[in-house]
């Protein structure tokens, strides 16, 4: 229990990789806020296991995409914690495979504002209440690097602007927040189970140095790390995990 006076802000925490960072902040002593769209029940659910170890947490349903709903998240979460001292921004998605030439703009822009104008909205609200020392950990992926699968093309896009986002921000806010980025390869989620055929899923693995896919929980112990003060050092890194799969 290394941070039981810290707080951390989770978006996307109530499933999947999100609960996995929820959880393993909250191990490691953080006071937690995570937020969800639509999955109340696991959301909740996690709340529940983190109070029954004897931790703290909220859930707090919020749109990421809607600036007055992102403002009133953050407005609630520090009415219960006064400050945030750790942001993992996991929210994101790919929505649905498109190649450019059948891409509607609206598709295009609904991809960004899920991926990347989201970020932008709740660190331009949040960063105002992190005291110095405070740590923001963003998601980009894989697909960042090589482009993504066939019709991800606006999400691979989308996660390179991460990227570089992350890099600007950590420049930016040195040496007082450190910003680090998260690049997750095949993780057995039901992201992949949504977006990814068996086949391909299998392919992937067996192509990894360790032949297998990642965990969610494999993911969270990284972003556990980088949000610490283990790595007090970090900061403008895309860090990837992905079996080997790609180097970078």
């Amino acid at each position: 229990m290394k941070d039981n006076d810290k707080v951390a802000l989770v978006t996307g925490g109530g499933r999947d990789i999100g609960r996995a960072c929820t959880l393993e902040l909250a191990r490691r002593g953080y006071k937690i806020a995570l937020t969800y769209h639509a999955s109340a029940d696991p959301a909740n659910a996690a709340v529940k296991d983190i109070e029954a170890a004897g931790g703290e947490a909220i859930a707090l349903q919020a749109d990421l995409t809607d600036a007055a709903q992102v403002q009133q998240m953050v407005s609630d979460v520090i009415a219960r914690f006064d400050k945030i001292d750790c942001l993992v921004h996991v929210s994101g998605g790919l929505l649905k495979r498109v190649k450019i030439a059948e891409m509607p703009l609206d598709h295009w822009k609904a991809v960004m504002d899920v991926n990347l104008t989201s970020l932008f909205m709740v660190c331009n609200a949040v960063i105002p209440h992190m005291p110095t020392g405070s740590s923001i950990v963003t998601f980009s992926s894989q697909a960042a690097r090589d482009g993504g699968g066939g019709g991800a093309i606006a999400y691979a896009a989308s996660k390179g602007a991460v990227m570089t986002f992350t890099r600007g921000l950590a420049k930016e806010l040195g040496p007082d927040i450190r910003v680090n980025s998260v690049c997750p390869g095949m993780i057995s989620t039901t992201f992949h189970d949504t977006f990814t055929v068996d086949q391909v899923r299998a392919n992937v693995a067996a192509s990894t140095c360790l032949k297998r896919e990642g965990s969610a929980d494999e993911v969270a112990k990284l972003v556990g790390y980088l949000a610490s003060d283990e790595a007090s050092y970090m900061t403008g890194n895309c860090v990837d995990i992905n079996g080997g799969l790609l180097f970078s």
